[in-house]
């Protein structure tokens, strides 16, 4: 079958070309010998007038107009499958695929470790891409074709379907040694003399922290700014400054005897619910439900301390 004069079945070849990136793990994934591989891949260089795949060292990359087409790519196959009635397999146990996830540097520390866990006791094979939400994410207009899924804070204005993962609350944190603790606690008088170095996501981009804030009257000193909660532990030790975060990142950095204590916030429970983000016709393909439904389970593992009544670490 061929459309504009393009034989329809090298869509196929050329989706998990690009999504392997490598022509011998395409060519197993398709069950398809490496010749015929080799010989679609120079029929889709011919057709695009484009390398797609280039050598990197010992392994191959993708150019940067095969990295902008296989969102597209992967889209088109999905459509076609809906319009066919087809429904492709997916074999988690012997499947190879790759999976890009976009997420903050907070959800990358919250997430990583229950994430491959997960996927390491129930598909060995999968591999994961995780890249860094920049601060364009939330107006770009290719950000869910680009990814499998997104994790961003509920009410982020992505233009897909959300479901929750785990919900945090927002702590302060300060150097062990700062002068202005009193009993492992600060004022709200204490935050508005005290400097802060503070998190920024991007142009217009309000936090709860910000909000909080301005309803209890408290102009911050700011005197340091970073990209992401992520880098702030670090940059407050050994400073008289403090910073808000969210308290499940908070306790990774926090031990006893340690630079970095965590101190209730004098400003009561500010909420942070994060979630992930897909676009709706990922719901067609049995690999993208298999996926979510991993997120799933994580949302349960995630929420579960809050379910069973037990308190925050102190």
């Amino acid at each position: 079958m061929t459309l504009g004069g393009t034989d329809l079945n090298l869509l196929l070849f050329l989706r998990v070309l690009l999504e392997e990136g490598n022509v011998t793990r395409a060519g197993a994934r398709l069950d398809v010998g490496q010749p015929a591989m080799s010989a679609a891949l120079a029929k889709l260089r011919r057709r695009f007038d484009d390398e797609l795949l280039v050598r990197a060292g010992r392994d191959y990359e993708l150019t940067p107009f095969a990295r902008d087409l296989l969102p597209e790519v992967q889209h088109a196959v999905r459509l076609m499958a809906r319009a066919l009635d087809v429904e492709a397999r997916f074999d988690a146990a012997t499947s190879e695929r790759s999976f890009r996830l976009g997420m903050s540097d907070y959800a990358i520390a919250v997430l990583h470790e229950p994430l491959v866990r997960l996927l390491s006791a129930t598909a060995p094979g999968v591999r994961l891409v995780i890249e860094h939400l920049g601060p364009n994410a939330r107006t770009s207009e290719r950000i869910l074709f680009d990814h499998d899924a997104l994790i961003a804070p509920l009410g982020f204005g992505f233009p897909g379907e959300s479901r929750p993962l785990w919900r945090d609350r927002m702590v302060v944190i300060a150097d062990r040694r700062n002068s202005r603790l009193d009993g492992g606690r600060l004022t709200l008088t204490d935050l508005a003399e005290l400097p802060h170095a503070v998190a920024a996501f991007g142009p217009g981009i309000l936090t709860p922290v910000d909000r909080v804030f301005g309803e209890v009257g408290v102009d911050r000193r700011i005197v340091l700014q970073v990209s992401g909660f992520l880098p702030l532990a670090f940059v407050i030790e050994g400073t008289d400054m403090v910073a808000v975060v969210p308290e499940k990142l908070a306790r990774l950095h926090a031990s006893d005897g340690g630079a970095i204590t965590v101190v209730e916030p004098p400003f009561g429970e500010v909420v942070l619910a994060e979630g992930y983000w897909f676009a709706a016709d990922r719901l067609s393909d049995p690999a993208h439900r298999w996926l979510f439904d991993r997120l799933d389970q994580l949302c349960a593992e995630l929420t579960q301390p809050r379910q069973t009544g037990q308190a925050p670490p102190g």
